[in-house]
């Protein structure tokens, strides 16, 4: 047991679920989950948070339900997602003529370069998040990942800034510390999902994280190493279903219900002749439904959120086969039947669905492996990312918790977890190199975006 490791818990605010996960590192760099909770959620919007007091009781009822699972866990600080379709991006350049030519370039001159960046014109309201350099230029040399130790006069950068609405970001955080939390950091979804389920070499052949929510889907785009785009489509598995409700004259709960049962993304898959029968509303007749109709419904929605994942690809010119990764499915919606199919045909890319269990210890329940918790197990990660690269900042004082026997797999898979184990040790140096990499992979990205709202807060009292 590794106990010397800090529990780290993410929180993941969704349009239709919150999930709180509380996982620990073993010592093969994998997960081990100490604690899982989720509740419906109400008070959520297309990833915006609009009702802050309905948010505050789904985020107390998931809590609720992480201890149940554990009673020994003490939970006060949590990472936290954040989406919504305020958050948008764009790409800019920068450049800065060298003082001293004479020295190497040092990262005095890169704080400088990514500072000047924080001055790009937005529109009021919106508050820069990120600033993310992609690839640098020393003079006349271009592509270069890191021009620390190079000479030359002038060095410059294109880079991808990534906007939020101040408002947006600030509910959130209400919500959050008002449920009686500390939000350690926030941290954009479509990074988090994409942690979760990529490796390395997804990042260098260049991959699209495609993760659809309940209320948006997010899109996180890589290239040789480097994140090339973001975005967040304001359309998601709630737009699904309530197309079905309207479109089929039935009440929310059943069109879910039959999206979730016979959906399918192809109305070409679906049986012409099959029929699902509703039970009539007060004293009506049952209700036949064609499963035709409800993939064509389906269809529709989904086919409109993959062209915005096609115009996103063109719009950063990824659309031809510049992506080797092809597309990577996640989230809840990609559960879809037939969406892989529906993906290649819109996008003209392979596609295939990302689930998070790369990271996961052996032995685990296989709810968590479900593309829906992504989202979360990316948070984890990116907390533990921070621990690695500030431990002294970090508690050391942790009590030992086990695993409670509801979070392991049932006995047919714990023989699997023990042959796991063996096998875990053996590839420990594959594992350790995939942890090295999701720390490559977050330190591109500002570390503590929690502080920008603090500081904000500072300059209203």
């Amino acid at each position: 047991m590794n106990h010397e490791q800090p529990i780290i818990v993410g929180l993941d605010i969704g349009t239709t679920k919150i999930a709180a996960i509380a996982g620990r590192k073993n010592e093969y760099g994998k997960l081990e989950i100490l604690g899982f909770g989720r509740a419906n959620s109400n008070g959520v919007k297309h990833g915006q948070v609009l009702n802050i007091d309905e948010t505050i009781k789904a985020i107390a009822s998931a809590l609720e339900n992480c201890y149940a699972s554990n009673p020994n866990l003490e939970i006060s600080e949590v990472y936290v997602g954040i989406a919504g379709h305020h958050i948008k991006s764009l790409q800019t350049r920068g450049d800065i003529v060298r003082q001293n030519t004479e020295e190497e370039i040092s990262q005095r001159e890169i704080d400088q370069l990514i500072a000047d960046q924080y001055k790009t014109y937005i529109p009021a309201g919106d508050q820069i998040i990120d600033v993310i350099p992609q690839e640098f230029t020393v003079d006349n040399f271009q592509n270069i990942p890191n021009p620390i130790g190079y000479g030359g006069v002038k060095v410059g950068a294109n880079f991808h800034i990534i906007t939020g609405d101040k408002n947006a970001i600030r509910n959130i955080n209400r919500a959050v510390e008002k449920s009686g939390l500390h939000t350690k950091d926030m941290v954009l979804q479509p990074l988090a999902s994409s942690a979760a389920v990529m490796g390395q070499e997804d990042i260098e052949a260049g991959v699209a994280i495609v993760d659809i929510g309940g209320g948006t889907t997010d899109l996180a785009v890589f290239y040789e190493g480097i994140l090339k785009h973001t975005a967040v489509i304001p359309f998601g598995g709630e737009n699904i279903t309530n197309d079905i409700k309207t479109g089929l004259g039935v009440l929310k709960t059943q069109a879910e219900q039959m999206k979730v049962q016979f959906g399918s993304a192809l109305s070409n898959e679906a049986k012409a002749n099959a029929f699902i029968t509703i039970p009539g509303m007060r004293g009506l007749p049952p209700k036949e439904i064609s499963v035709k109709n409800l993939a064509n419904i389906i269809q529709a929605r989904m086919s409109e959120i993959m062209d915005f994942v096609t115009y996103h690809l063109k719009q950063v010119g990824m659309d031809n086969r510049m992506l080797n990764g092809g597309i990577v499915l996640t989230g809840g919606g990609s559960q879809l039947r037939h969406l892989i199919q529906l993906t290649e045909y819109v996008t003209g890319l392979n596609a295939r669905i990302g689930y998070p269990n790369e990271h996961l210890a052996a032995g685990h329940i296989d709810e968590l492996t479900k593309p829906v918790y992504a989202t979360c197990i990316g948070l984890i990660l990116k907390g533990y990312d921070d621990y690695e690269r500030n431990r002294k900042q970090f508690d050391r004082g942790f009590r030992p918790v086990e695993i409670p026997r509801e979070l392991k797999a049932t006995p047919a898979a714990d023989t699997k977890a023990v042959a796991g184990k063996e096998e875990e040790s053996s590839v420990s140096v594959k594992d350790r190199q995939a942890t090295l990499s999701v720390g490559r992979f977050w330190s591109k990205f500002k570390d503590n975006l929690i502080d920008l709202f603090k500081e904000e807060e500072d300059q209203h009292l």
